[in-house]
């Protein structure tokens, strides 16, 4: 493994409501020295839920998605709060969004997106045993659920509306994890 760069020194560059941007300067261990701008972690984490109710259905929202001014189909996901855990967030979120709660929850993995550019990762965590919790949520409108079979997640990846990576990468941790643990009726 090579050695990580030297940080020599770390400026802010702008500040949103929603994100920090910084220039780091590094000095790489060959001697070369380079900045970056990187997008600031900061807040708790968040969680993404691959929720699948007693019939084998994923739970699926339908949001809008600012970044590419359309609706999109993906799984309930959101912040961290401070002093949640991320299966108390995951739980939480699930509630929110879609209407259940879950009394099984397990952690798949903590993904990444655009490490080069950010340290912001999302834990996917599969919900099973759902059963029927709504807590209010803090959406500007109502999310349509959507259901799928579990089953189908390849004809769901083809849609057009299905498009974001994190969700993708979910529900194939979680079919791989079912795969390595089957349930026991």
């Amino acid at each position: 493994m090579p050695r990580k760069p030297e940080i020599l020194k770390v400026t802010p560059v702008a500040d949103s409501r929603l994100f920090h941007v910084e220039a780091v300067d590094l000095r790489f261990s060959n001697g070369e020295e380079r900045c970056f701008e990187r997008l600031a972690t900061r807040g708790h984490g968040a969680v993404m839920v691959v929720a699948l109710d007693r019939d084998n259905n994923v739970q699926l929202i339908r949001e809008y998605a600012a970044g590419l001014h359309d609706y999109i189909l993906t799984l309930p996901k959101g912040l961290i709060d401070p002093g949640e855990t991320a299966l108390e967030a995951a739980n939480r979120e699930l509630q929110e969004e879609v209407g259940f709660a879950a009394r099984k929850l397990v952690p798949l993995k903590n993904l990444s997106s655009a490490p080069n550019y950010m340290g912001h990762s999302i834990n996917v965590i599969l919900a099973q045993d759902l059963y029927p919790s709504e807590l209010p949520g803090d959406e500007p409108e109502p999310l349509e659920r959507v259901t799928w079979p579990f089953a189908e997640i390849e004809q769901l990846i083809t849609r057009d509306d299905f498009s974001e990576g994190r969700a993708i990468a979910g529900l194939f941790l979680a079919r791989q994890y079912l795969q390595q643990n089957p349930q026991k009726d």
